[in-house]
């Protein structure tokens, strides 16, 4: 695992910041502070920003269950992603369902378009209709979610990647994945060898994947030449990003994509192009996708468990929920479901 982590970023336990103390906090009356959230037409510009100002500084979320039902624990588990036409998030959705329904529980659905402040607006939302744990993809939030976050005193679990997080988390280490295809490519004789990414500015789980791969590299005295692309992974941004890298580097032998989408697009295209793969060009992805292991040649990738992560997640959030566990006596709190090299016939 990687030893590039952030600090741990401590969760802290504390009472449901309430409407009364936002109020106090702007210098208006609950009232006017109410007015503000659900009648915001009736109260001026001014003291509603103050107002709004306050409930971010404060982290404050209104109940949005009514009656006695606010008072007990909602079946009700969020789970927020960053995209729902992406296969590996449905994977990951598909083992968190099926393991929380079949203990009774039910999963609201939130999807962020990579966007964190997007996200913030969905755990708002979601912390107001009294879920019992949240799940989330990624480990990197904006300051208001993390301000909600820490004060939430229910589960929160961090899916997808590694490392110190707010609670609970499952996931891999996308730096070490991008070290482990570098050092295949390179045992395997290529020497200029250029990384294919999409939107990593949003998408940073795949920068992360190409600083492992950089890494590896320069430690063999070679350039890491990275061609990004400006939409997200598809077949046809897989053929871009072949077309680019050849373009841009005429002596390319091999190119490593941030996902197989975006992989094996450009193998279909290389062979549209008369390339041979690997004899001409070497391909290689990311996720371990079915399609990629049902093309000619098959497509070298590396593997993650996406579906065993969600369940082993769901499960973790579970074990808390019916103990009962204090986050401060919770066991074990991060677990690497690891990744595995499938080696095809594309590198």
């Amino acid at each position: 695992m990687s030893s590039r982590k952030e600090p741990t970023r401590q969760r802290r336990g504390s009472e449901q910041i309430t409407l009364k103390q936002v109020a106090e906090a702007a210098g208006v009356s609950a009232i006017t502070a109410s007015r503000a959230l659900n009648t915001p037409e009736r109260v001026n510009d001014t003291t509603r920003e103050r107002i709004l100002e306050a409930v971010e500084r404060l982290g404050y979320v209104p109940n949005l269950v009514a009656g006695s039902l606010a008072s007990s624990r909602s079946r009700f588990i969020a789970v927020i992603v960053p995209s729902l036409a992406n296969a590996v998030f449905i994977e990951v959705i598909h083992g968190l369902q099926e393991t929380f329904e079949a203990q009774g529980y039910q999963i609201l659905l939130g999807n962020t378009d990579y966007d964190l402040q997007r996200e913030y607006q969905l755990v708002r939302t979601f912390l107001g209709w009294s879920c019992s744990a949240l799940v989330t993809a990624g480990l990197r939030h904006n300051e208001a979610c993390l301000g909600l976050l820490r004060q939430w005193d229910k589960p929160v679990m961090e899916v997808m990647e590694l490392g110190e997080g707010l609670d609970l988390n499952v996931g891999l280490d996308h730096y070490g994945a991008g070290r482990c295809m570098a050092h295949h490519l390179l045992e395997r004789g290529y020497r200029s060898i250029v990384y294919v990414g999409a939107c990593m500015d949003r998408d940073y789980r795949a920068a992360m994947r190409f600083s492992g791969h950089r890494e590896v590299l320069e430690a063999a005295g070679l350039p890491a030449p990275l061609v990004e692309l400006q939409r997200l992974g598809s077949l046809e941004a897989g053929a871009e990003g072949l077309d680019r890298a050849l373009a841009e580097r005429p002596e390319v032998d091999a190119v490593h994509f941030d996902n197989d989408d975006l992989a094996v697009g450009a193998l279909l295209h290389a062979q549209r192009r008369g390339l041979r793969v690997p004899e001409d060009i070497a391909i290689a992805g990311f996720n371990g996708l079915p399609l990629g292991q049902h093309v000619t040649p098959r497509l070298t990738t590396v593997l993650s468990p996406r579906e065993t992560m969600g369940r082993l997640a769901a499960e973790q959030v579970l074990k808390r929920l019916e103990n009962d566990l204090d986050r401060a006596l919770a066991p074990q709190r991060q677990h690497d479901v690891g990744f595995t090299l499938l080696v095809g016939e594309s590198t």
